[in-house]
C-alpha cells in the first residue's frame, strides 16, 4: 500500500515541526511549508515555499507541490500567527495581515489543493483553530475572531463535502509551550494610552501562560490519532485542563457569570 501523503503548513513552528517529524517517523510521506524554506534544508522531508499572506505565493503553490507529488491525502493547516493589542489602537493593516495568515490564506490554499485531495478518494483537511475561537479574550480580540472564523468555515465546509470522501476536522488547541511569541503581531501601545498599564501586565501574563502549556508532542500524538481514524470527530479540543473546559463552561452558565470569570482571570475592574 502506498504511503499517505501529508502536507503540513508552518513546519518552522514548534507545533508544526513536532507534527511533521512525528508523521515522518511513522512512515507518512510528509511535505512541509515555510516562508523561508532554505532555513530548513536539514529536515528529513521537503519544505516548500509558501506565504499564506501572499495570494501570488498561494497561486504558485500547487505547481510547486506537483513537482514532488501528483496527489495529496491529508492537508494540515497549521500555519498561523498570534496577535495581541487593543481593538481601538489596531490598524487596518494589522487586522488584514492577521486575517490573511489565519483565515483567508488557509481557505485559499484549501481551494487550490482540493483537486489533489479529490484524487485520493478519501482525503482529509485538518484546520488548526484555537480554544480562543470559542472566547472573546481581552487584547486578543482579532486573534479570537480569526480562529472563530476558521472554526466556523470548517463546520460549514464539512457539510458541503459530505459524500465526497473528504473529511474536514477542526482541532482547537489551548496553550502550548512553543515560541509563538516570536511570530506574534504586537500592536504598539505607548504610555498615555488608556490601555497602557493593563495591556503591559496582560502581555506578561500571556507569556507566562504559554510557558506552562502542553509540549508540542501532545499535538503530534493527537493528529496521528485523528488521521488513523476511519471516522474522526468533527472537532477536537486539546490543551491544559482549565482551558479545555472553558468552552463547555461558557455554553452551560449564564453570560454574566462567564463574563465575571474572564474579568477576574484578567484582573479587569
Amino acid at each position: 500500500m502506498p504511503r499517505k501523503k501529508v502536507l503540513i503548513t508552518g513546519v518552522s513552528s514548534g507545533m508544526g515541526k513536532a507534527v511533521a517529524f512525528a508523521l515522518h517517523k511513522k512512515g507518512y510521506e510528509v511535505f512541509g511549508t515555510s516562508r523561508n524554506p532554505e532555513k530548513w534544508k536539514d529536515f528529513p522531508f521537503p519544505v516548500l515555499p509558501l506565504d499564506l499572506a501572499d495570494s501570488h505565493s498561494i497561486r504558485q503553490f500547487p505547481g510547486e507541490l506537483k513537482k514532488h507529488t501528483p496527489s495529496l491525502d491529508i492537508l494540515i493547516n497549521n500555519a498561523g500567527r498570534g496577535f495581541i493589542g487593543p481593538v481601538e489602537e489596531t490598524s487596518e493593516e494589522e487586522m488584514k495581515t492577521l486575517f490573511e495568515t489565519n483565515f483567508f490564506g488557509p481557505v485559499k490554499l484549501i481551494q487550490k489543493l482540493l483537486p489533489l485531495l479529490r484524487k485520493s478518494g478519501s482525503g482529509m483537511i485538518i484546520n488548526i483553530s484555537s480554544v480562543a475561537g470559542f472566547l472573546g479574550l481581552p487584547y486578543r480580540s482579532f486573534y479570537s475572531a480569526s480562529k472563530a472564523a476558521l472554526m466556523m468555515l470548517s463546520e460549514s465546509f464539512r457539510y458541503e463535502l459530505h459524500g465526497s470522501g473528504i473529511r474536514v476536522v477542526d482541532v482547537a488547541p489551548g496553550d502550548f509551550a512553543t515560541e509563538i511569541s516570536k511570530g506574534r503581531i504586537y500592536v504598539e501601545n505607548r504610555p498615555g494610552s488608556p490601555y497602557y498599564e493593563t495591556y503591559q501586565r496582560i502581555l506578561k501574563d500571556i507569556d507566562k501562560e504559554v510557558s506552562k502549556g502542553l509540549p508540542p508532542e501532545a499535538m503530534a500524538k493527537l493528529i496521528l490519532k485523528i488521521i488513523q481514524k476511519n471516522n474522526p470527530k468533527p472537532q477536537y479540543i486539546i490543551g491544559p485542563f482549565e482551558q479545555k473546559i472553558l468552552p463547555l463552561i461558557k455554553a452551560l452558565i449564564p453570560g454574566k457569570w462567564f463574563e465575571k470569570i474572564i474579568l477576574k482571570n484578567y484582573k479587569l475592574k
